[in-house]
């Protein structure tokens, strides 16, 4: 597939929104509406048995999620991925992380939008207060069993396709189980 064309229809601090006109491998022509946003780093706070979540409204979906801690930085400026996940964690719990280890990438919407994500694991927390921003001002943050998340998974209390693959990749990192090398470009 190639693009023909690409116009900008929306920017605002955290995204974009652009209308691709493609031709299809066939000579067909097409478009594709696409959201691009930074790429986010997602973190799942180890603490022996605990994971830490945190909880916000999410506009959208007009109601309140758990998930783990997340983000990508504002004004859409890249970061290192590691940077950005302690910083997230900072952000959003007030935890501070020994060690952050890189257990996969995840695609957001392929679909739709441009955006991946990078899960990190942090061990060795300590606490501290929490930096929030102003959209995060209603958020809180807890700790909860292993048991309790998948519970919360199996009952629909946490929805977050990013934090259930995350965990998958989680499972599948103390199962020894190696995340692959990154491709080109990740």
């Amino acid at each position: 597939m190639q693009t023909t064309n690409s116009r900008e229809v929306y920017a605002n601090a955290w995204m974009t929104v652009r209308e691709d006109s493609v031709r299809r491998g066939d000579g067909s022509a097409g478009i594709y509406g696409v959201i691009d946003k930074p790429d986010y780093s997602l973190v799942i706070a180890l603490d022996g048995d605990r994971v830490q979540l945190v909880e916000q409204f999410r506009y959208p979906l007009g109601m309140r999620r758990w998930e783990f801690p997340q983000g990508t930085a504002p004004d859409r400026v890249d970061v290192e991925p590691t940077e950005l996940a302690a910083r997230e964690l900072r952000e959003e719990t007030g935890l501070r992380a020994a060690e952050l280890l890189e257990l996969g990438v995840l695609d957001v919407a392929a679909g739709m939008s441009s955006q991946r994500g990078r899960v990190f694991l942090a061990t060795g927390i300590s606490e501290g207060e929490h930096e929030r921003e102003q959209e995060e001002q209603d958020m809180r943050s807890a700790w909860f069993t292993r048991a309790e998340f998948e519970r919360m998974i199996t009952s629909g209390e946490v929805t977050d396709a990013q934090s259930i693959a995350a965990y998958s990749l989680l499972l599948l990192h103390e199962r020894g189980v190696a995340a692959p090398a990154p491709a080109p470009g990740d």
